[in-house]
């Protein structure tokens, strides 16, 4: 059996009320005594059931999914395994909510970041590109003691367990790859689409991209990145700009979620069919697109358990535990027409 907080008690020669207010941080109890209660924890290895005592206390976690607001059916998706998460999570006392941004516009992101208090919420999965008053606004987060994660996208350096995703740089090296041995021995160049250049996941994966290409396919040249924001109309803009401009393209990587604006553009502006077309995560769209060989395959990432990791991550952090590493591992998959 391991020891209890009574076997503490007893050890330190303090009460049971001293033994919880040190446990918990609260004011009242002196220094001495606190020392004296940390070193009869260490000498009897008392472990504290974080789950018992926040079950004592009714304590429940509440965790904040910041996602934004274009994305179509890829959010759609994330949403759906969100609320998945926040049903299954409910006997565990953990309630999970998304919500939507313009995260375009990182003065609404960082407003709304600011707004956040500790009494409200613990922790935050967040899926914005980089700026730097985001970064401020995360770091203030943390101040409050609110668990951040970035998720799926977000700031680039940060830690292994501050990420929630696939490696984006292997995810570009694999896109560049499979275009390759697509193509080969082709020449000509590659089209480039991103929502925006800003974001961990687009920076990582097109230097993983070009890195490929670069030493393995020399017989093909990569264009400059089109950023579409996510908008339509300067979607349907710059890629039939692209293709008037470079008769010779023979192959598209769209590094965004979201690819249904992007494909159903290139198929009116080129024919996707003359195209090798590789592009990011499994939607209705992508999966349809894939079997009718507009799309030649699909770079996809478990939605589901990232947004599990997620939770576990923030979760394990409000409870000063380390997350376990290799089961929060999201891992990259390859959808080919025949393994859909």
């Amino acid at each position: 059996m391991r020891p209890t907080t009574k076997d503490l008690a007893k050890e330190a020669g303090v009460s049971l009320a001293t033994v919880d207010r040190v446990l918990n941080g609260r004011p009242g109890v002196k220094l001495k005594t606190v020392t004296i209660v940390n070193e009869a924890i260490e000498k009897i290895g008392f472990v504290r059931n974080i789950q018992a005592a926040n079950l004592a206390r009714s304590k429940n976690y509440k965790f904040q999914f910041i996602l934004p607001l274009s994305g179509g059916a890829f959010r759609n998706e994330l949403i759906k395994r969100i609320e998945e998460a926040n049903l299954s999570l409910i006997a565990d006392a953990i309630l999970v909510e998304a919500i939507h941004i313009d995260v375009n516009d990182p003065h609404t992101v960082a407003n709304h970041l600011a707004s956040l208090k500790s009494n409200m919420i613990d922790g935050v999965a967040i899926m914005v590109p980089e700026a730097p008053q985001v970064r401020d606004a995360i770091a203030r987060l943390t101040e409050r003691s609110i668990e951040v994660v970035q998720f799926l996208s977000g700031q680039p350096k940060v830690s292994e367990l501050d990420f929630v995703g696939i490696d984006n740089h292997a995810a570009g090296a694999t896109a560049a790859s499979l275009v390759g041995r697509f193509l080969s021995p082709s020449k000509g160049k590659i089209m480039i689409v991103s929502d925006s250049m800003q974001s961990r996941d687009a920076l990582e994966r097109r230097l993983g991209f070009d890195e490929v290409i670069r030493t393995e396919f020399p017989n093909l040249d990569v264009l400059p990145s089109l950023e579409t924001y996510g908008i339509e109309k300067r979607t349907k803009h710059i890629i039939q700009q692209c293709v008037e401009n470079n008769p010779d393209l023979c192959a598209a990587y769209v590094m965004s979620s979201e690819a249904e604006q992007s494909i159903v553009e290139l198929d009116k502006s080129i024919g996707t069919d003359r195209l090798v077309l590789v592009a990011h995560e499994r939607t209705a769209f992508t999966e349809r697109a894939l079997q009718n060989n507009q799309i030649d395959a699909i770079i996809a990432q478990n939605t589901g358990h990232a947004v599990r990791s997620a939770i576990r991550i923030m979760k394990a952090r409000c409870e000063q535990r380390e997350p376990f590493t290799s089961q929060e591992t999201i891992r990259i998959e390859i959808l080919l027409k025949q393994n859909l």
